[in-house]
């Protein structure tokens, strides 16, 4: 089968001696209990984790070589004898440590879920890690209700526009930040109640202002996929008794949070490392998923892809992860996939 293989760690977007490699004659996945599922890959999803991985900084360092990839869709290509839930056919999609840049994957069938008919199969593919990891942390963690104020920095990213549907499924009044006018073209036509373009105005300024205006006192959960100094700035715009949610740190600089003045203010500080729950908490990634795929059905989120590649095409692909130059999800699609981008 072919497969993406990351031999040495490195940015994979360099054009010399490059660390990551196309192999057509990778041995195709076995089998390998008697509730095994073999899934023929659809698509699968870039999460910035993925090319921190292959830069070799991600909190989990798998031993060379490997297959990266995080999420994924496709069809169901082949079962063990005692698999019950599904048959060869079946629509699904899942998310894995590694493994999903490749034709085909290996999954338990208690860790796949039915894409219910209707749902576009390379959108299902998009779905687990970046709505999975803002479900969990805005219903499961904040308990985000429809009378709260929410601010979503890096809003237009992955996670950050999943972040933004998910506030307004919750009817919350939600802030977006985001870098350029096609970025705050997008979150405002999602109906997003206020949008901040940081690279024009001053973030601050701006949010105390639309609070203002609408007798607002304040942030009451600030999710935070960025770091840096914008993390620092945005604790000046949160209420008492305010949640914070650490996704991730895109920005590169991992934040300091005062803990005097959490103390004072009775802040949560709530850290999300989202693939962890499958150890500790399978339950709970279970009924997000499964909630969000009935969403995605009923039409309640959509996925706004802003890149879909081939597999021959992964630079490219993290290219425009590493670059910020995606608005929505980077997705590599099998089958034929070409490279585009959608018009948002």
């Amino acid at each position: 089968m072919e497969a993406l293989v990351c031999k040495r760690l490195g940015d994979p977007v360099e054009q010399n001696s490059p660390p990551i490699e196309i192999t057509k004659n990778h041995p195709i996945p076995q089998l390998d209990s008697p509730t095994a599922v073999r899934v023929r890959v659809k698509a699968t999803s870039l999460n910035y984790a993925n090319y921190l991985q292959i830069l070799g900084k991600y909190q989990e360092k798998p031993p060379l070589p490997f297959i990266p990839g995080s999420d994924y869709s496709g069809i169901v290509d082949a079962v063990a004898p005692n698999v019950s839930a599904f048959k060869v056919g079946d629509r699904v999609c899942s998310f894995a440590s590694l493994g999903s840049f490749a034709q085909f994957i290996v999954a338990d069938q208690s860790q796949l879920y039915p894409v219910p008919e209707g749902c576009d199969l390379v959108a299902a593919a998009a779905l687990p890690v970046a709505f999975g990891t803002s479900h969990v942390a805005l219903v499961h963690r904040a308990h985000l209700t429809s009378s709260q104020v929410l601010l979503v920095l890096g809003a237009a990213g992955g996670v950050g526009l999943s972040a933004v549907q998910i506030g307004k499924v919750c009817g919350a009044i939600i802030v977006a930040v985001v870098r350029g006018f096609e970025k705050v073209e997008l979150l405002k036509s999602l109906g997003v109640d206020h949008v901040v373009d940081s690279s024009k105005e001053n973030v601050i300024a701006s949010v105390k202002d639309f609070l203002l205006s609408k007798k607002l006192k304040g942030v009451d959960v600030l999710y935070d996929p960025v770091g840096g100094k914008l993390t620092k700035d945005s604790l000046k715009l949160l209420n008492w008794g305010a949640q914070i949610l650490v996704i991730g740190f895109a920005s590169g600089e991992i934040p300091v949070i005062p803990a005097n003045i959490a103390l004072v203010k009775n802040w949560t500080i709530h850290g999300l490392y989202w693939g962890s729950y499958r150890i500790h908490r399978p339950g709970v990634l279970e009924d997000s998923l499964r909630e969000l795929l009935s969403w995605m059905a009923k039409g309640q989120i959509t996925i706004h892809i802003s890149h879909t590649y081939s597999l021959a095409e992964a630079s490219l692909a993290f290219s425009a992860i590493r670059d910020r130059k995606a608005i929505g999800k980077v997705m590599i699609a099998f089958d034929g996939g070409r490279s585009m981008t959608s018009k948002l």
